[in-house]
């Protein structure tokens, strides 16, 4: 049955008010949430590997990298963008998955919209982060992690990181829906996961050749990045807050959209 038709049939409007509203919202994260504890592998990775990459550029290259302060206090903004990318690929894979099996069809039989299921999958992938991105916080204290800023420049710089994992999110979202398979899904997101290492994650800007430093100056992890760091090191932030904001405001209007034009022409 087409959406339209599904539509007429069904007056979804009138029948949903905002406590069904607030039921399906909650049932579907719950549902994303399930999903993520099942697969154990994936999870392992986007818990385990942005610790492992932070001791191994702490202890191995860190030494090698001189970034005028504590290499530990420079990376750690870098690998909470990792764990953003890594909880990105596992976005993308569960929505192609979702759209796959059939069970957005299930689910609009129980007038249940399908939007529902996707809202689901962005916000248990918020969640994912804010775990890993405490567990990266609580393992970069135990090896040296010394931020100098004030409990008001820690809320900021909380709330940027936020905003851009809800960002990279939904994007994800609408790679999940794009691809045709959640193999494609996971390649395409891998381009997300790569971002950090051309910006000023783990090494300045700076040091890197000439035809790269354009690219690095002017992509969002960057700007996210600095912005992090300076705030966490009670630094100033210039101009770099509201750029990382205008960032991520910019991909979630972009992705949104786009998300819900794919989703319409993919259930129809």
């Amino acid at each position: 049955m087409s959406e339209s038709s599904y539509a007429a049939a069904v007056p979804a409007v009138s029948r949903r008010g905002p406590a069904r509203v607030w039921s399906e919202a909650r049932t579907m994260v719950l549902r994303s949430l399930r999903l993520s504890l099942r697969n154990v592998d994936a999870l392992t990775t986007a818990l385990v590997l942005p610790v492992l990459l932070m001791v191994m550029f702490v202890y191995l290259f860190g030494g090698a990298i001189h970034t005028g302060t504590h290499y530990v206090n420079y990376v750690v903004p870098g690998v909470l963008l990792v764990c953003v990318g890594f909880g990105a690929a596992t976005t993308a894979v569960s929505v192609a998955s979702d759209l796959r099996s059939g069970i957005i069809d299930r689910f609009r039989s129980m007038d249940v919209r399908g939007e529902t299921l996707i809202n689901g999958h962005v916000v248990a992938s918020v969640a994912r982060n804010i775990l890993s991105s405490t567990l990266v916080f609580a393992v970069a204290l135990a090896i040296g992690f010394r931020p100098h800023g004030n409990p008001a420049s820690w809320r900021v710089a909380i709330c940027i990181l936020a905003l851009f994992v809800l960002a990279i999110s939904w994007f994800a979202a609408a790679i999940g829906i794009l691809a045709h398979s959640p193999e494609a899904a996971q390649g395409i997101t891998f381009l997300v996961s790569f971002l950090p290492y051309p910006s000023s994650a783990f090494v300045p800007i700076h040091t890197m050749p000439s035809w790269l430093q354009g690219f690095a100056t002017n992509q969002p992890v960057t700007a996210v990045v600095d912005a992090i760091r300076a705030l966490l090191d009670g630094a100033p932030v210039g101009a770099s807050a509201w750029h990382a904001v205008a960032w991520s405001v910019a991909i979630i209007t972009v992705s949104v959209a786009l998300a819900g034009g794919l989703f319409r022409r993919r259930s129809s």
